[in-house]
């Protein structure tokens, strides 16, 4: 970006703008990394927003339009599946999909079960078989546990369950990229897919080990490098592993780093190399705590950030638990930590925003961790 955009007060409207007009520039794909919590999926949501406002003439409704013009995989694809509370009363786990035109063409129309099944082994376990119903309205699965036989009616876990359904949109735009490469339209077998203009992935990578991240960051770019058409790619990620992988698999020149400023709006950082030359994470993680200090604009997802920053620097420097980094009365500083970092889903457990002393608490234990472990302090 430009100093005079970096400047501005950026919306995620002006921030998917600096996007269509970097792939307008002829950027093919762009890869955005950002904390969790930033705003990735809202990113993809506004993207979607702007790219359906330009065609805002257009006789087709804005859900139609937005389906012909960009595909996009995020937190809101997963609500399309369900589990079948119904079914779970009579004893069998079965996932239903909810009814929309995608996997209708993917798996009615286009015969793709099979595919969906082996793109989901790969990135979980052979022996665990999905099985769609007659009319692909719902899935069950199966554990082969040796000796032919199988244990049925399996309950995913949430990783597998998140597995599945990148699968099938793996599979769904592995088909739109073979479709678009045919240049003759007329022998297409569908033209749901003649106006696509991008392909939006939002963090693919949960519940992965490291070796099938790879694979995945692999597989996403060799799929990237065989499109031949204009359609354009945008990746978001959290992981700097798998940031890495697809920086140097695509062989990008420059991506981006997303960051939620402090007074609620945006920056889209222009980023030369992997994160290895271009970013290094826990000097950014530093630098995002000291300016929330630097402005007493403490919020919960700092505790995050500040967990992070001492489990990273416990790691490297050989420490078998983050918590020995810890100042004296660990166990209180520990329980302060733990508290507002934990994944409580309860609304009788929700932590409430953190008070003045909280606050200070963030600020004191990045000092202590500077000041005891160091960390290099440049000199103005």
């Amino acid at each position: 970006m430009t100093q005079d955009n970096q400047n501005k007060k950026n919306t995620l409207i002006n921030i998917a703008e600096q996007i269509d007009k970097n792939a307008q520039d002829g950027k093919k794909a762009q890869l955005i990394y950002a904390f969790n919590g930033t705003g990735k999926t809202r990113l993809s949501q506004a993207f979607k927003e702007f790219i359906v406002s330009q065609d805002k003439g257009d006789k087709e409704d804005s859900g139609i339009l937005a389906r012909h013009k960009i595909l996009y995989y995020n937190a809101f694809t997963e609500d399309l599946f369900a589990w079948n509370n119904d079914k779970y009363q009579q004893g069998e786990h079965q996932l239903s999909i909810q009814p929309n035109s995608f996997t209708d063409w993917i798996l009615k129309e286009q015969g793709q079960d099979q595919n969906v099944a082996r793109y989901f082994q790969a990135y979980t376990q052979q022996n665990l078989t999905p099985h769609f119903n007659e009319d692909f309205s719902a899935i069950t699965f199966s554990l082969a546990a040796g000796n032919d036989q199988h244990i049925d009616n399996i309950k995913l876990s949430k990783g597998e369950e998140n597995n599945l359904i990148w699968s099938i949109f793996f599979t769904l735009i592995s088909l739109v990229i073979a479709e678009r490469n045919i240049a003759e339209k007329s022998e297409r077998s569908t033209h749901d897919f003649d106006q696509l203009r991008y392909i939006f992935i939002d963090d693919p990578v949960n519940s992965l080990d490291e070796n099938h991240l790879i694979q995945l960051a692999v597989d996403i770019a060799k799929l990237i490098k065989t499109s031949e058409s204009d359609i354009k790619f945008i990746i978001t990620t959290h992981n700097t592993l798998f940031y890495n992988v697809l920086y140097n698999e695509l062989g990008l020149k420059n991506g981006y780093i997303l960051r939620r400023l402090a007074d609620g709006y945006f920056e889209l950082e222009d980023k030369k190399g992997d994160s290895n030359h271009s970013f290094s994470y826990h000097l950014y993680l530093k630098q995002l705590l000291q300016e929330a200090i630097k402005e007493n604009k403490i919020e919960k997802y700092h505790f995050n950030l500040l967990r992070n920053l001492y489990e990273k620097t416990a790691c490297f420097l050989g420490y078998p638990k983050w918590s020995e980094l810890l100042p004296d009365d660990k166990q209180v500083y520990l329980t302060r930590i733990i508290n507002f970092t934990s994944h409580s889903t309860l609304s009788h457990e929700m932590v409430p925003e953190p008070s003045e002393p909280e606050k200070q608490i963030v600020a004191f234990l990045l000092n202590h961790l500077l000041e005891n472990y160091n960390f290099y302090e440049k000199e103005e």
